[in-house]
């Protein structure tokens, strides 16, 4: 499998990376499965894993520790924090309380002295950037992690935390990982022209879209809402609603796309972000050693110029044919009273 250089840091990356979302309870719960899955993935010449201390709530983290003992040395490996583990305050968040706890109880769930990368899962408006940043920088000088990141940040935070490590003289976020899919491309938008402008290397996830590019999904059949992710958001599977629709009719369109192309609908689907200047590596997050396997057929998979035009007839540069799940809001979208005036001082007369 051939390298990528990540961001600035001169630290080599496969183009897949394995995601460990599905290692633990929310997935698989059978360790030695997932250190079977994580050794075959090394095996075929990946050499970047990523996971986060909320996945099955640490869960994950362990598993892969164990999975990489006495392959430590040639693995790029990264881990998030933010979302809270426990019940009460200063749990979660961006903060550095926060930042140096987290770190540690990461360290011993992966068993290693050593973070590769170390990224912000998600911003945090209560914390200035600068509090973060310097929190991060220590912990390089330190020698606990090699570099940070942040992960699903809006383009004008990414710029903010560049211009303010700037200015403070502290180290900056050296990745960004947005979501990013043929259904979910409004990042080319601002994110990735923002972090190639920056130097930043780029880890994107769930380029299957939830499910919907697997081919499990399709337009005029009945959709199983009784397992898998449906169960879990099943308005988001409702064959009813308008967006649901627009979905089911991309996937129709890429089907036949993917037919011409001589590939699989998944193999076109993670073959698509790759192809973008600004994007390092896709994330891959197998629950199976056959979706592996599976996954694994497409690294040859290459979407020339005219398949590409092909896709941003389907899909527009730039459009979300649905909002990511998962993805930050920012307080001015979600609390109202900071986009609405006091009504006395609405009218213009």
């Amino acid at each position: 499998m051939r390298h990528r250089v990540l961001g600035g840091t001169g630290i080599e990356v496969s183009p897949y990376c394995l995601g460990t979302m599905m290692f633990g309870a929310v997935g698989n719960a059978d360790h030695d499965d997932c250190a079977r899955i994580v050794h075959a993935a090394l095996d075929e010449g990946i050499n970047f894993v990523d996971t986060a201390d909320m996945y099955s709530r640490g869960e994950s983290e362990t598993i892969v520790g164990k999975a990489l003992r006495g392959r430590r040395d040639d693995v790029v490996l990264a881990t998030k924090f933010h979302f809270p583990l426990g019940e009460g305050p200063n749990r979660g968040g961006n903060s550095r309380r926060h930042v140096v706890r987290a770190v540690e109880d990461s360290l011993r769930r992966l068993g290693t002295d050593w973070i590769d990368l170390y990224q912000v899962h998600r911003p945090d408006h209560t914390t200035d950037v600068e509090e973060t940043l310097s929190a991060l920088t220590d912990l390089v000088r330190q020698g606990k992690i090699r570099a940070f990141g942040c992960s699903t940040f809006p383009a004008e935070q990414i710029v903010e935390a560049y211009h303010v490590a700037e200015r403070r003289g502290l180290q900056r976020f050296r990745t960004e990982q947005p979501p990013y899919s043929v259904l979910a491309r409004g990042v080319e938008r601002h994110v990735l022209p923002t972090a190639q402008r920056l130097g930043m290397g780029v880890l994107t996830w769930s380029p299957l879209a939830s499910g919907f590019l697997t081919g499990r999904y399709r337009k005029g059949r009945a959709l199983d809402l009784s397992s898998g992710r449906p169960t879990l958001h099943p308005d988001r599977f409702d064959p009813s609603a308008p967006r649901t629709a627009a979905k089911l009719e991309a996937v129709e369109q890429l089907v036949g796309v993917a037919a011409e192309v001589g590939c699989s609908l998944p193999e076109l689907a993670i073959a698509f972000p790759l192809a973008h200047p600004a994007v390092t590596s896709v994330i891959i997050g197998p629950r199976t050693m056959e979706q592996l396997r599976d996954t694994l057929k497409g690294t040859s998979v290459v979407l020339d110029d005219a398949v590409l035009d092909r896709i941003d007839a389907i899909v527009p540069p730039g459009t979300d044919v649905y909002p990511p799940d998962g993805v930050w809001a920012p307080p001015a979208l979600t609390t109202p009273a900071l986009r609405r005036r006091p009504v006395a001082s609405r009218p213009a007369a």
